[in-house]
């Protein structure tokens, strides 16, 4: 059973309002300030299920100041998998641990958020830190047959792995009503966000990239066909997720495959349309690992002007991520209007307090008023005896 905690009241003489640390409220749901953790996967659940490991990760980030806190991407079917290690919310039996943690992160403050995900053709990996490339499927997974891969299309993500099924209209009903389940064990688990995962060539985005999808019916071809898949996923699960919590959808807003930035913004305002309340915005994906894990390093917030797009021409919430590791470079994403949120993610790997960090580099919280009172209370005194943080 974990401690409520109560949060120590700050003065607010002698402090700046920062737009980082003004709330926002989307729907009935109000996040404390416009930092989320972005979804970071850790390859630590048995058979889909949350550890201790993850409620550790997951609790330091809420206590550290974070808005909302996201799980990392949750398999909706076993077939979703992407590697042995993911969270799962396939089965009723997966809700408690889920529910504890939500619990947990609101008593925080935090927002309790989860992301919904299918790997499609991009199943069966190995993690990445034990190699790059496709499971030898001769060999159970915790002592399960290996699962199915499917796509759109019969088209590998890259050459020597697994040849995806295509997926049949069958297929395509089923993968959706196992969104939805998913959904409603979301809602039961007590989360009070939820993001649809679009991007990153996974199965959604597969759909959506002519790279990855080369089918010859309502599905494929035309850009509105190949939107298809997502609007209907994002039309069912808006259907049973509560109208007072919101609805989050994450883009690749440009992949190496054809999907382009202006496709991104029609793919947005239909989005809108069926209820998504802010467009995440990531790229890539489709036919390499990851910005991220490219041989040229990417600039500091170099995703950030595809939120500033999708903001301005759809006419919708955004979310920026990609290398926002400063505080000033946070604020100043906010301040220029190029998003509503900022999804921080592996500089929280580094510094779990970064909010707290940045609400003192800021001017916000000068008595640590934002943390836990078992911490800020110590600091605050710390503090009054002269010393000074570098």
């Amino acid at each position: 059973m974990s401690l409520p905690i109560t949060m120590a009241q700050a003065s607010t003489a002698g402090q700046t309002q920062a737009m980082l640390f003004q709330p926002l409220e989307i729907r009935g749901v109000q996040l404390r300030n416009r930092i989320v953790v972005s979804p970071m996967a850790q390859y630590s659940s048995i058979d889909g299920f949350l550890t201790d490991w993850h409620f550790a990760h997951f609790a330091k980030f809420a206590m550290g100041g974070a808005g909302s806190v996201f799980t990392e991407a949750t398999k909706i079917e076993r077939r979703g998998l992407g590697t042995v290690g993911d969270m799962g919310i396939w089965k009723d039996e997966h809700i408690a641990p889920l529910q504890r943690l939500a619990k947990f992160l609101k008593e925080q403050g935090a927002t309790p958020s989860i992301q919904l995900n299918h790997a499609g053709r991009k199943a069966g990996t190995y993690k990445p830190w034990d190699g790059f490339g496709a499971l030898d499927r001769s060999v159970p997974v915790e002592g399960q047959e290996h699962w199915e891969v499917i796509g759109p299309s019969a088209v590998e993500y890259l050459e020597g792995w697994p040849l995806p099924r295509e997926m049949s209209k069958q297929d395509i009903d089923e993968v959706q009503s196992n969104w939805v389940k998913a959904a409603m064990r979301a809602d039961q688990a007590g989360f009070e966000i939820l993001e649809i995962h679009g991007a990153h060539g996974y199965l959604i985005h597969e759909f959506l990239s002519p790279a990855s999808n080369k089918r010859a019916d309502r599905y494929g071809g035309s850009l509105g066909n190949r939107m298809r898949f997502a609007l209907e996923v994002t039309e069912a699960v808006r259907r049973v997720w509560p109208q007072h919590k919101p609805l989050f959808f994450r883009v690749s807003a440009v992949d190496e495959g054809g999907w382009t930035i202006d496709d991104t913004v029609i793919l947005a305002r239909e989005l809108k349309s069926l209820g998504v309340d802010v467009i995440d915005c990531s790229a890539s994906g489709i036919s390499i690992r990851s910005p991220t894990a490219s041989r040229i390093a990417p600039k500091l917030g170099f995703q950030v002007p595809y939120a500033e797009r999708v903001r301005k021409d759809a006419a919708v919430m955004t979310m920026a991520v990609g290398l926002i590791v400063h505080p000033r470079q946070a604020e100043e994403i906010l301040v220029k209007g190029q998003a509503d949120l900022v999804a921080i993610g592996r500089e929280l790997l580094y510094n779990p307090f970064w909010p707290a960090h940045a609400a003192r580099a800021l001017g916000h919280d000068k008595q640590y008023g934002d943390m836990p009172v078992q911490y800020g209370w110590w600091l605050d005194r710390r503090s009054k005896t002269g010393y000074t943080e570098e």
